[in-house]
């Protein structure tokens, strides 16, 4: 196929901008992404879709084009990203570097231009195949009948004579039998410089997506080694169309996540649009709150969505300001997604996601339980690693409480009660402030605390004097006790 094929598609409407005269370029298959700098992902001949979301300044325009030049692309279609004109950096780039640019009109999904490329593709592959002309046709009879993604992964199997399954960034296996190691196989497919890649007896194929890199794209698994293969190959561009419907599909549905996940944040009757989503009003629900360091909270949305469709497929998911939130049916599905992030590690770059979950709550309790979920992130800040997923029910309360205080305002608190501990230890090389800590730990039992210690009694009891002669403080009361504990929190 040529680049002026895709202009003969009067369904596509795509507006040529640049490089009339390099219409003849052959398109040997698709690519799509919001990557500011997609070279590792490209070798050559590719039709890039981009939304154009990696576009804050004319350098970033110079940086990607010239991505796509040095990788040999056929061409790049882009959507402004907010309705306008094409940035006026991006033509001349174009022009500069020589690569066809065509305009994508706001209202056609990227979907249709990938189901339409991919069947035109595979109808020329299928033309040029000879001796495989069966098995191609019979794999594009399945998607152009409606079979699904399993029945498309049967076919494949039968055709290929080897085992085939799709996996998601997550390492769910999202089409296919029971795979032992898909997570490992999936953290090889994050990494790799190359695809195809064959692993351990096992070629990766990627399934092309819209925005968000690897994170945001399946891998198709082919026992042996297949990464030459055609009918594999073919294979992984089927999948994307499936991939594209699913997406396209969720974007549907989420549509109605907005509006009703502002209105949980803002509080008020949510009965009737809970019940118009397709839940039952009377069931739990969780509220999930997630970020990343960095902002991105586009990527953050894409990557929850692939995590929660492992876990829990019925979920809406949302910005919501600065955050991204989520609203799915309850469930004991918080170790499972805490699985799904470690897996998705590797691709996440010099970022680090955190999610709070809050504790299941009927319907009337989700503006409490959103704070919860947004509190529960926060506290993510202080533990390590670089996925958090922090669940409602697995904190205290007093922590759940210091997480929604301000971090200048908790060391302010901590410096105001144990200051002159703190000074104290900072100028004898002593552990005043770590003796306090095990003492209230111990509830104030001097025995449980001086054995922690490995201390005499009296030692402890003159440790402990000396502690409230500093602070101006009695140990044996309550409140003070309370006081002193939770300013000790403030540090951890």
């Amino acid at each position: 196929m040529r680049v002026r094929t895709l202009l003969g598609m009067p369904e596509l409407r795509l507006r040529p901008i640049v490089g009339a005269e390099l219409l003849d370029r052959p398109v040997t298959r698709l690519y799509g992404t919001e990557l500011p700098d997609p070279t590792r992902y490209l070798s050559g001949g590719e039709l890039v879709l981009s939304g154009l979301l990696w576009h804050h300044t004319a350098d970033d325009c110079e940086i990607f084009v010239s991505s796509l030049a040095n990788s040999g692309v056929a061409a790049l279609a882009a959507s402004p990203p907010d309705a306008g004109e094409l940035p006026a950096a991006l033509v001349e780039a174009c022009e500069r570097h020589g690569v066809p640019l065509l305009e994508v009109p706001v209202d056609l999904s990227f979907a249709t231009i990938t189901e339409r490329v991919v069947l035109e593709l595979a109808a020329e592959r299928v033309g040029d195949a000879g001796a495989q002309l069966g098995r191609h046709r019979r794999l594009l009879t399945v998607v152009a009948e409606g079979g699904g993604l399993a029945e498309l992964i049967g076919a494949g199997t039968a055709e290929l004579g080897a085992g085939c399954w799709v996996l998601s960034c997550t390492g769910h296996v999202v089409a296919g039998p029971d795979l032992p190691g898909a997570a490992a196989l999936v953290r090889e497919f994050l990494v790799a410089d190359r695809l195809p890649k064959v692993v351990r007896g096992m070629t990766l194929l990627p399934v092309a997506a819209r925005g968000g890199g690897r994170l945001g794209a399946w891998v198709l698994v082919v026992s042996g080694d297949r990464a030459h293969d055609e009918v594999a190959a073919e294979l992984a561009s089927l999948v994307g169309v499936e991939r594209a419907r699913v997406v396209q599909g969720r974007e549907i549905e989420n549509r109605a996540a907005g509006p009703l996940l502002r209105q949980v944040l803002a509080g008020g009757d949510l009965e009737a649009r809970i019940a118009a989503v397709g839940w039952d009003p009377g069931a739990p629900l969780r509220v999930v709150a997630a970020s990343a360091s960095g902002g991105r909270v586009e990527r953050v949305a894409a990557l929850l969505e692939e995590v929660l469709a492992a876990v829990v497929p019925r979920s809406l998911v949302a910005v919501v300001g600065d955050e991204v939130y989520a609203l799915a049916p309850a469930g004991a599905w918080t170790e499972q997604v805490r699985s799904a992030l470690r897996t998705a590690e590797p691709g996440l770059g010099p970022a680090r996601v955190l999610v709070g979950i809050s504790s299941p709550v009927a319907h009337p309790g989700l503006r409490g339980a959103a704070e919860e979920a947004s509190h529960a992130r926060r506290l993510g800040e202080r533990r390590p690693g670089r996925t958090c997923v922090v669940a409602g029910e697995e904190i205290a309360l007093h922590q759940l409480l210091l997480a929604g205080v301000p971090e200048g305002l908790r060391g302010s608190l901590r410096r105001r009660l144990l200051g002159p501990v703190l000074d104290y230890d900072a100028a004898h090389g002593s552990d005043l402030i770590g003796t306090l800590r095990v003492f209230l730990d111990c509830s104030g039992s001097w025995t449980a605390a001086a054995a922690r210690l490995h201390v005499h009694v009296n030692t402890l009891r003159y440790r402990v004097s000396r502690v409230e002669e500093l602070l101006g403080a009695d140990l044996s009361n309550f409140t003070e006790r309370v006081d002193l504990y939770l300013a000790l929190q403030t540090g951890e």
